[in-house]
C-alpha cells in the first residue's frame, strides 16, 4: 500500500473529508462518461450511487471502531452491493426486437457503488484504480465493441396452414446451424384458417438466409415466408 496514506485510513475529519470528495470525483468522471452516450443512469446517478456507498462503508467502520459498538463493518457494504442491483436492474430494458439494452450501464452502476465501498473503507488505492479500469473499459472497449464482427440478425415471418409445419421449420433452421433467438406465434386467422409466426434467428450471412428460405418455403403447409434483416 502507498504510505502516503497511511495518516488517513482512519476515521477523521480530514479523512472523512477526502474520501466523501474522491468518492464525488471518480462517480463524477465515470457519470461524465456515461450522460455523453445518453445513458439512463448517468452524472448525478453515478456520483449518488458513488458518494452513497462511502458514506455507507465509513459508517460501519465508524460505529466499529469509534463508538466500540459490535457490529459487522462489512454488513451495510453487503446491503449496498445488493441494493445496487434494484438500481442498476432499473436501466436495463428490452427493445422491440428483443434486443437488451443497458447491460453496460447497470454494470458500470454497480462497479462504481463498490469503488465508493472501497473509498470509504480507505482503500484509496483500489478504488481510484478501479474508477480508472471502468472509465478506460467504458470509453476505449465500447470502440472494440462496435468493431466485433456479429452474426447478422432477421426475423423471419410465416403464414402456414399445418401446426406442425412450424415444426419443420424450427428443424430445418437448426439444421443449418441457426440460432433461434425468439420464437412469437399469432392465432389463425379465422376467414383463411391460417397461422402466423416471426422467428428471429442469427445466421452467418445474407446468403445462408437466402438458402434456407428457399428450404422453408417448400415445406408443406407453408403459404408464405419472408425473411428481413436488422441488427441493433
Amino acid at each position: 500500500m502507498l504510505s502516503i496514506f497511511n495518516n488517513l485510513r482512519t476515521i477523521t475529519f480530514a479523512s472523512t473529508l477526502l474520501r466523501l470528495c474522491l468518492s464525488f470525483t471518480l462517480g463524477a468522471l465515470i457519470g461524465l462518461e456515461r450522460s455523453s452516450k445518453n445513458r439512463p443512469a448517468g452524472f448525478r446517478t453515478h456520483i449518488l450511487v458513488c458518494v452513497g456507498a462511502t458514506v455507507a462503508s465509513l459508517t460501519g467502520h465508524y460505529t466499529f471502531l469509534n463508538m466500540h459498538m459490535p457490529a459487522d463493518v462489512s454488513r451495510l457494504g453487503a446491503q449496498v452491493i445488493t441494493g445496487l442491483g434494484f438500481i442498476g436492474a432499473g436501466t436495463i430494458f428490452v427493445t422491440r426486437r428483443n434486443a437488451v439494452k443497458g447491460l453496460t450501464t447497470a454494470a458500470g452502476l454497480w462497479a462504481t457503488g463498490i469503488v465508493g465501498l472501497a473509498i470509504g473503507a480507505g482503500f484509496y488505492e483500489g478504488g481510484i484504480l478501479a474508477a480508472a479500469l471502468i472509465l478506460f473499459a467504458e470509453v476505449y472497449f465500447g470502440n472494440v465493441g462496435t468493431r466485433i464482427r456479429h452474426a447478422p440478425l432477421f426475423q423471419l415471418s410465416l403464414q402456414y396452414s399445418a401446426k406442425n409445419s412450424l415444426d419443420d421449420v424450427l428443424r430445418c433452421c437448426k439444421d443449418h446451424n441457426m440460432t433461434i433467438t425468439n420464437l412469437q406465434i399469432i392465432t389463425a386467422d379465422k376467414k383463411t384458417s391460417l397461422y402466423s409466426a416471426r422467428i428471429s434467428l442469427f445466421a452467418d450471412s445474407v446468403t445462408d438466409a437466402e438458402k434456407i428460405l428457399v428450404y422453408i418455403r417448400n415445406i408443406a403447409g407453408i403459404q408464405d415466408a419472408q425473411v428481413d434483416a436488422w441488427q441493433e
